[in-house]
């Protein structure tokens, strides 16, 4: 069960990580204020999940959870860049930010569905997967 307990930290930290960089990438580009602070609380949640899984990390594993590569943040970086080169709307942003947060739903729902997992690092899988659920229903209304 260890095992598995450390696979999905390692990934749900990997996925908090990407998020943290995709809005990063993109929040100079948001035009409309109510979208960039509803952007900027979704960063603080996608860091809250990373400093949970990081808090309880040691319990599992010697040394740190994983983070984004710099050959992932840049591929990131790129394709935000190339996507938004012709349509810096707040609608193709939530477009390319709801891409992101699906994959996140998808990989997080199966861990959820097909490990035994602990009862901690289930609750934080649950709550990352609950966060994007309802970023969903957000990013939905900028469509």
């Amino acid at each position: 069960m260890e095992k598995e307990d450390i696979n999905a930290l390692d990934e749900i930290h990997k996925g908090a990580y990407m998020g943290m960089d995709a809005l990063n990438f993109v929040l100079d580009k948001v035009e409309d204020k109510k979208l960039s602070d509803v952007l900027k609380a979704e960063y603080e949640q996608y860091k809250e999940i990373a400093r949970r899984v990081e808090e309880v990390y040691p319990k599992y594993n010697e040394g740190e959870p994983h983070k984004t590569s710099a050959m992932n943040k840049a591929m990131t970086w790129y394709g935000i860049e190339m996507k938004t080169l012709t349509d810096k709307s707040d609608s193709k942003i939530a477009e390319l930010l709801l891409n992101g947060v699906n994959m996140g739903i998808i990989e997080g729902r199966k861990i959820l569905n097909n490990k035994k997992l602990d009862e901690e690092v289930n609750g934080i899988i649950s709550e990352y997967v609950t966060m994007q659920e309802k970023s969903v229903e957000v990013l939905k209304q900028y469509l």
